[in-house]
């Protein structure tokens, strides 16, 4: 099954909202920094996650932006500035 790699950030307006969709992040990716996570995902968990978030979210006042950074096997470079982060490694992981 083909994964993807995508960049997810979010600005949710309440807090109880924030928690709940920080939790589905937290359970779908990694944390880059306090709302962006990067997440290599199948077709399936990118719907599944998209549908869990959009229920949760005010559509009118959150909003969560996603960047498509290609193949998880070969996705696009992704650099930091300043203190580096270790990027988590593509492809399956056990947890």
């Amino acid at each position: 099954m083909a994964r993807r790699r995508y960049l997810l950030a979010y600005d949710i307006a309440d807090p109880a909202r924030l928690r709940r969709v920080c939790n589905l992040m937290e359970d779908h990716g990694e944390r880059l920094q306090y709302s962006v996570f990067l997440c290599d995902l199948s077709k399936a968990e990118r719907a599944e996650l998209e549908a869990s978030v959009t229920e949760v979210m005010h559509l009118a006042e959150d909003s969560v932006v996603e960047i498509d950074l290609g193949e998880a096997r070969n996705p696009a470079t992704v650099r930091t500035w300043g203190r580096s982060r270790r990027l988590p490694d593509s492809g399956p992981q056990i947890v």
